[in-house]
């Protein structure tokens, strides 16, 4: 019987052993990817004044106004 669960154990350490190492290749290869991508794929950078530029104030106003009491009623 103790071989049986001596057994058992070895193949669970095993078991775990081998998800961990394939959990650490996942992330190493996705932080790779990232850094590859990141590199000759650049975010491009908006600014946010020209989102505005065809609005007049109350109507920008009226829009935050309306987005502020929509994230206070659905929090």
């Amino acid at each position: 019987m103790k071989e049986l669960i001596s057994s058992g154990i070895e193949l669970m350490i095993a078991g775990m052993g081998i998800v961990y190492a394939f959990l650490l290749m996942l992330v190493f290869t996705i932080n790779v990817m990232s850094a590859f991508l990141q590199r000759y794929f650049p975010d491009k950078t908006v600014s946010s004044g020209k989102a505005y530029a065809g609005l007049d104030k109350s109507t920008v106003a009226a829009i935050t106004a309306a987005v502020h009491q929509y994230r206070k009623q659905h929090r």
